[in-house]
This record gives C-alpha cells, sequence and structure tokens, in this order.
C-alpha cells in the first residue's frame, strides 16, 4: 500500500461522524413504550396520529394501559405541547351534525365548545379508528363545576368517541422508550 492510500484512509477514518436527529418524544413515541404521567406508569398499546393532507400532524393520541384501565393522554403540538390525561366514557350521539356548542354531563359539569375541525388520521397499535381516513374532532372546555377540565368527541365512520379529562404540564409526561 502505497503512503497516499494510507494517509487518504487515516483522514476518511477522522471524519466527524453526523449527529443523529434528535428525537422529540411527544411525536416520535411507538407501541410498547413506557409514559409516567403525574407519577404513574403507563404502557402505550395504540396511538393516534392526526394530520391535515400536505401538512406535518398537529396532534397526538396515545393509548395508555396502566393494569386494566384504559386512558388516553392526548398531546397538542402548538407553540408549546398541551397535554391531556383522559377517561374514556359511555355516551350516544346518531349524527355529526347533531353535536351541540354547549355540553351538561351528569347535571355537575358544564362545557363550551372551543373548536372542531376534521382531520386524516393515521393509527398504530389498539385503537378506535381507522387508518387513512376523515375524522371529526370537537374540543370542550370547562365552564362550571371545574374549570380545569376538558371534553373531547370524535367520530370517525358512524362512530363516537368520548373523552373527559384534565390538563397536565408537559413537565410532567415522561416518555421512555421500549428499544
Amino acid at each position: 500500500m502505497s503512503i497516499f492510500k494510507r494517509i487518504g484512509s487515516i483522514m476518511r477514518s477522522n471524519k466527524e461522524v453526523p449527529a443523529a436527529p434528535s428525537r422529540n418524544p411527544y411525536e416520535d413515541s411507538q407501541v410498547g413504550d413506557i409514559v409516567n404521567v403525574d407519577l404513574e406508569q403507563y404502557v402505550v398499546t395504540g396511538k393516534v396520529i392526526y394530520f391535515d393532507r400536505g401538512y406535518a400532524p398537529h396532534r397526538f393520541a396515545y393509548y395508555i394501559q396502566s393494569g386494566r384501565k384504559i386512558s388516553c393522554l392526548l398531546v397538542e403540538k402548538g407553540r408549546s405541547y398541551e397535554c391531556f390525561l383522559c377517561d374514556f366514557l359511555e355516551g350516544s350521539l346518531s349524527d355529526p351534525q347533531d353535536v351541540p356548542n354547549r355540553l351538561d354531563i351528569d347535571g355537575d359539569s358544564e362545557f363550551q365548545l372551543d373548536h372542531q375541525r376534521t382531520d386524516l388520521t393515521r393509527v398504530e397499535g389498539n385503537t378506535d379508528f381507522r387508518n387513512g381516513d376523515d375524522l371529526m374532532f370537537w374540543r370542550y372546555y370547562g365552564i362550571s363545576g371545574n374549570t380545569d377540565e376538558y371534553f373531547f368527541l370524535q367520530w370517525q365512520d358512524g362512530r363516537f368517541i368520548a373523552m373527559r379529562g384534565e390538563q397536565t404540564s408537559a413537565a410532567q409526561v415522561k416518555f421512555m422508550s421500549s428499544r
């Protein structure tokens, strides 16, 4: 081997390896990962990614399980991340056109419509939704009783999913990768 080949291989071996892109746990967590919310550990069993055609995702719903209890960690992307720990509710509505602007739940909590939109979904794991289909989403905020409480209503292909929960600080949410 000539001296020039040796010097060339030494120079190539000293090149800096590009840094791996940083991982954003609020967006990149996957099924099987562990999430710690308000000091309680959950396993991610499903994930729904909400987005508009041609744009980056703006909302993530993690179906999380602790023992037998299945909850939902809803993460909304904006200037900062808004996190909501929600419980699923039973109820019935038949038509998305019948969704009211104001909700009264059990006579003790009232909610006012904050916003409504239609998104596309991408799903992983066990969720209530189909992959690549339109989904209508309503977000309500509490106006009586506990004003830190939120109500979320989702509709896809004739099925409503209702969730009720409270906003939790993004600093209280810690994701741990299972890989």
